[in-house]
C-alpha cells in the first residue's frame, strides 16, 4: 500500500476513534452533572463553564456574594473527578511559602550531616482552590503565577513539576472589599474563565434550605479517573476548528482594543486596555471544549460567542470614564458581539 494512502487511513480511524470518544465523554458529563446535583442546587451555568475550564486546561474565578456555594461546588466537583483536592484560606497574614512549600533544615541521626529538604505546600494537587483569593497581599498572589502558566514551582533555585492535571479555581466575594487586594491584571489574565454566580430561584433556595438543614448527604461517586481526565483534556486539542471561527475569535478580541482602528466609539471611550493574545487563545480552546461537552466534534462560531462573556469581561480594563459613567465590561461585550456579526 502506498505510504500516502496508509497514512490517510490511519488519520481516518484515529479521528474515527475521536468521535467515539467525544459521544462517550458526553455520556460522562450526564453521570457528572447527577453526582454534582446531589450536592449543589441550580447554578447550571456555572457547573458548564467549570467542566469547559476542566477539559480545556484552563483556569477560573469564581465570583459571587457569599453562601452560593463556590466552595462546596469546586470540592464537589474534585470529589466526582477522584482528583487530589487542597484549599487554600487566603489571609491578609499569608506568606507566599505558605502556598508553594519551603526549605526545611533536617540532621541525618546516624552521620550528623545537616541538609536542606524542600516540603511541598498545597499548590502541589490537581485542583487547587484558592478561596477568597482577594484577601492576600499581591506578593503572596504572586506566589499561584508560575504554577498557573507553567505546571510548576521554582523554590531556592530547584524546580518542581506539579503533576497533571492541575488546576487553579478561586472565589472571590464583590461586595465585601474592606481590607482586600485587587487582583492585578497580570494575575487575571492567567484565569481563562470568570465565572459570576447569581442568587438561586426562589424554588432552589427552598431545596437548598431543605437539603442543607437535612442529615448530612451521601458521599459522591468517582465517574473519571485521573487518566481519563487527561485522555480527554488532550481530545479538546485534537478538535478541528474551522479558519472562519479563528478568525472570529480574533476579531473579537481584537474589537476590544482601544488603539486598534475601526473599533467603536464607545471602547475608545470605556476601555483603556483590551483583551490580549490569551484572550483569543482562551475562546477557541473553550469552544473546543464546549463542543466535546455537548457531544460535538467541531467548534463552531456560536460556541466562541457564547463563551466571550465569560472570558473577556475579567480581561477589559475600564477607564476613569467608564467607573464615573457605570459602564461595566459586560456592555462592552455586548456591543462587541453585535458588532461582529456571524
Amino acid at each position: 500500500m502506498d505510504s500516502s494512502v496508509e497514512l490517510t487511513a490511519r488519520e481516518a480511524r484515529s479521528e474515527a476513534s475521536d468521535v467515539e470518544r467525544v459521544t462517550a465523554l458526553a455520556r460522562s458529563k450526564q453521570q457528572l452533572l447527577e453526582q454534582l446535583r446531589l450536592r449543589i442546587v441550580g447554578q447550571q451555568t456555572a457547573v458548564d463553564l467549570l467542566l469547559i475550564a476542566l477539559f480545556a486546561k484552563g483556569h477560573g474565578l469564581l465570583v459571587g456574594v457569599p453562601g452560593l456555594a463556590k466552595t462546596s461546588l469546586v470540592t464537589s466537583l474534585a470529589e466526582t473527578l477522584s482528583l487530589r483536592a487542597n484549599r487554600i484560606q487566603f489571609t491578609p497574614d499569608l506568606m507566599p511559602s505558605d502556598i508553594t512549600g519551603t526549605d526545611v533544615l533536617e540532621q541525618d541521626p546516624v552521620t550528623g550531616e545537616r541538609r536542606f529538604r524542600f516540603v511541598r505546600g498545597p499548590i502541589f494537587t490537581n485542583i487547587l482552590l484558592a478561596d477568597e483569593i482577594n484577601r492576600t497581599p499581591p506578593k503572596t498572589q504572586a506566589a499561584l503565577l508560575q504554577a498557573m502558566e507553567e505546571q510548576r514551582v521554582t523554590a531556592s533555585g530547584t524546580t518542581h513539576l506539579i503533576e497533571a492535571p492541575y488546576l487553579v479555581f478561586a472565589t472571590q466575594n464583590p461586595i465585601e472589599q474592606e481590607g482586600t487586594y485587587p487582583l492585578p491584571e497580570a494575575q487575571l489574565d492567567r484565569f481563562m474563565l470568570q465565572i459570576e454566580m447569581s442568587y438561586p430561584a426562589a424554588d432552589e433556595e427552598l431545596e437548598i434550605v431543605r437539603r442543607t438543614t437535612s442529615p448530612e448527604p451521601e458521599q459522591l461517586r468517582g465517574v473519571l479517573s485521573r487518566e481519563e481526565i487527561l485522555a480527554l483534556q488532550a481530545l479538546v486539542r485534537r478538535v478541528p476548528v474551522a479558519p472562519h471561527v479563528i478568525a472570529h475569535a480574533v476579531h473579537l478580541v481584537r474589537a476590544s482594543r482601544p488603539t486598534e482602528t475601526g473599533v467603536l466609539d464607545r471602547v475608545k471611550a470605556y476601555v483603556s486596555f483590551g483583551a490580549g493574545p490569551r484572550a483569543s487563545q482562551a475562546l477557541i480552546l473553550a469552544a473546543k471544549a464546549r463542543a466535546v461537552l455537548d457531544g460535538r466534534y467541531a467548534a463552531e462560531v456560536e460556541d466562541v460567542r457564547a463563551l466571550a462573556l465569560p472570558i473577556l469581561r475579567h480581561r477589559l480594563v475600564m477607564s476613569f470614564r467608564a467607573e464615573a459613567e457605570g459602564v461595566r465590561p459586560a456592555q462592552i461585550i455586548e456591543e462587541l458581539l453585535r458588532a461582529q456579526r456571524v
